[in-house]
This record gives structure tokens, C-alpha cells and sequence, in this order.
């Protein structure tokens, strides 16, 4: 990926809903050529799509936490996919080093949705151990690269 094409890219993370004549003003390129290059980011994966973000208070979910999963054997990536993406609480799954094989970041209105999301985490035939730490506040946050 090239400096324009990262630039391109930056752009469109600060705003998914930027025009391509507004990206090209400020990367310096014509409304049609940020096209060609967003079309071609696209093809080739680079750009993975376009999305909404919600913010969570938006959805009633003001409560936040990070679940670490503990599994008896190795569980693939794919069978954790598989059994918690059908949970909506659930927003971001990943396969960690240290002790836990996952940690999960899940969202809900209050603790009794947190519980009952966690109660849905540990009915997992492979989850064994959860723990589970609620997020007192965002200090640093980001869009994603």
C-alpha cells in the first residue's frame, strides 16, 4: 500500500461517509482517482468494507466488559466464531497469549445483561473458566486500522 492509499485510508477512518471528492481534497487527487484507488483497495482486500458504528449507549448497552474464556484442549478459532458471533452482546472475539485461550469484549445494558451474556459464553461445551472485568471507562479509544 502506498502513501496515498494509507492516506486514502486514514481518511476514511476518521469519516466512513466521506465523499470521494472530499478525500481527494485532502490527499490531494480528483474525486475519480480516490475511486479507482478505493475500488482497487477493495478488490484486493485491503479495505475489508464499509460499516456502521454504533455507539453502545446508543443501543441501550451502557455497560461494558472483557471476558476471558478458558477451554478444555485447543479450540480452533473457527468453533469459537461459530459459538459466541450468534450472541449480539458480543462485539470482538480474539485468541490470546497467557492463561486464557480468548478474550471476548461484550456490551449490555446493565450487569444482569452482562451476567446472562457471560451465562451464554460459559454454555460453550469447550468453555470451562470464564473471568470477566468491567470496564469503569474508556481512556484511550480509537477507530480501527
Amino acid at each position: 500500500m502506498d502513501e496515498l492509499n494509507r492516506a486514502i485510508v486514514e481518511r476514511l477512518l476518521r469519516d466512513g461517509r466521506a465523499t470521494y471528492q472530499e478525500v481527494g481534497n485532502a490527499v490531494g487527487l480528483s474525486a475519480p482517482a480516490v475511486k479507482r484507488r478505493v475500488d482497487l483497495m477493495l478488490a484486493r482486500g485491503e479495505i475489508a468494507g464499509f460499516t456502521v458504528h454504533v455507539t453502545p449507549a446508543a443501543m441501550g448497552w451502557t455497560l461494558e466488559g472483557y471476558v476471558e474464556i478458558f477451554c478444555d484442549g485447543i479450540v480452533a478459532p473457527a468453533v469459537l466464531r461459530r459459538d459466541l458471533s450468534p450472541i449480539p452482546e458480543v462485539v470482538r472475539v480474539a485468541t490470546v497469549t497467557g492463561d486464557a485461550d480468548a478474550m471476548v469484549h461484550v456490551v449490555a445494558a446493565d450487569m444482569a445483561g452482562i451476567e446472562r451474556t457471560v451465562e451464554r459464553i460459559r454454555s460453550a461445551a469447550h468453555v470451562v473458566k470464564t473471568r470477566t472485568s468491567i470496564v469503569m471507562s474508556r481512556v484511550v479509544d480509537r477507530p480501527e486500522a
